[in-house]
């Protein structure tokens, strides 16, 4: 076995610490990856606390994993040492099922592997994730990362990236189109990024003025400020496209009537509690009201490259790991411009 150390949360109410665990050997078909960067996504923080009554433990949470090849496997084709490589948010899936052919691994009909709290595909073996030194992965679950992109900036990519750019591509987002982005955060700020550089006329919504600046600067042409509801009710009929980011819980009728004819809103962001939907919201205009979740390692991989060819990364604030408690209230208050990323290189 291969010894690898991370941090770890031992329950729901523990604080982080130092913890030593076993890698898998390399199979024929395997990589190690030494990572180097994780980004911090709120799923993780939700996961360590128990939020969604899911949790197992202890757990190594990080599922936006960039890091450099250290050793490959006597058939691995894909990768030699010393490329660039990443890790999303699962590490394995069934391979034979009806979804994984249909490259919807994330959608596994037997469940895939998540790259933490969760097992491999024995049932059996826990997943730790990219809070850590190193990870082994089968060569066909790793993402090839541009050598030319600062790894640290493609990490949050990894989730945020693909999670805004699956729904875009999917519903075609294109020119002439007029977007809206909800919340502008880890998710919201790579949406916008995204949203433009497809040729839409992108409107951010927030309930923070103090964001404008920024949102424009990241190439939003317009900003609401939607607690003041004289901004929202001009804009009835006007969007094409709009993608709610929101983690918290907030109106979803208001936002639907904003759309016009055959447009849809897809939600990426995961509130607490449900949402009520009046059925007049989805009626008029024969509006659609969607979700959508990461991508399989295809469209992952397409997305990676689309943001190498068009230069766009994530904005991010480095930490050691040994901040990592800071960094999670931080991120709870939504102080963070706009995704923490580990330097797992201070682990030493």
């Amino acid at each position: 076995m291969i010894q690898a150390k991370g941090y770890a949360v031992q329950g729901p109410e523990s604080k982080f610490e130092p913890f030593s665990f076993e890698r898998r050997e390399l199979g024929a078909s395997d990589v190690l990856i030494e990572i180097q960067y994780c980004g911090v996504c709120h799923s993780d923080i939700h996961q360590a606390r128990n939020e969604w009554q899911n949790s197992i433990y202890p757990m190594v949470p990080g599922h936006e994993i960039v890091g450099r090849i250290s050793q490959v496997g006597a058939e691995v084709s894909k990768f030699k040492e010393g490329d660039a490589a990443g890790v999303g948010c699962f590490v394995d899936s069934c391979r034979t099922c009806e979804n994984c052919k249909d490259d919807f691994e994330q959608f596994c009909q037997k469940q895939a592997a998540q790259t933490y709290n969760s097992t491999e595909m024995d049932r059996i073996t826990p997943t730790f994730g990219g809070y850590s030194n190193q990870i082994v992965v089968d060569e066909n679950y790793a993402l090839k990362v541009s050598a030319d992109q600062n790894p640290a900036n493609v990490a949050p990519l990894l989730c945020a990236g693909i999670t805004t750019y699956s729904p875009l591509k999917r519903f075609g987002v294109g020119k002439g189109q007029k977007v809206g982005i909800v919340g502008l955060g880890g998710l919201g700020h790579m949406g916008v990024k995204l949203a433009v550089s497809m040729g839409a006329e992108v409107t951010v919504f927030s309930t923070s003025p103090s964001k404008e600046e920024d949102a424009r600067k990241l190439g939003a042409h317009n900003f609401v400020v939607t607690k003041e509801s004289e901004n929202i009710k001009p804009l009835a009929g006007k969007f094409d496209f709009i993608l709610d980011t929101v983690s918290a819980a907030h109106d979803l009728n208001m936002y639907l009537n904003l759309l016009k004819l055959n447009g849809a809103m897809v939600i990426v962001g995961v509130p607490n509690k449900p949402a009520e939907v009046h059925a007049f919201s989805l009626i008029g205009n024969n509006r659609t009201l969607a979700g959508s979740g990461i991508g399989g390692i295809a469209e992952t991989q397409e997305m990676l490259d689309y943001c190498a060819e068009n230069n766009i990364t994530s904005d991010v604030e480095v930490i050691p790991i040994q901040q990592i408690e800071q960094a999670y209230e931080r991120t709870v208050k939504g102080d963070v411009r706009y995704r923490f990323v580990i330097d797992m290189q201070s682990l030493a």
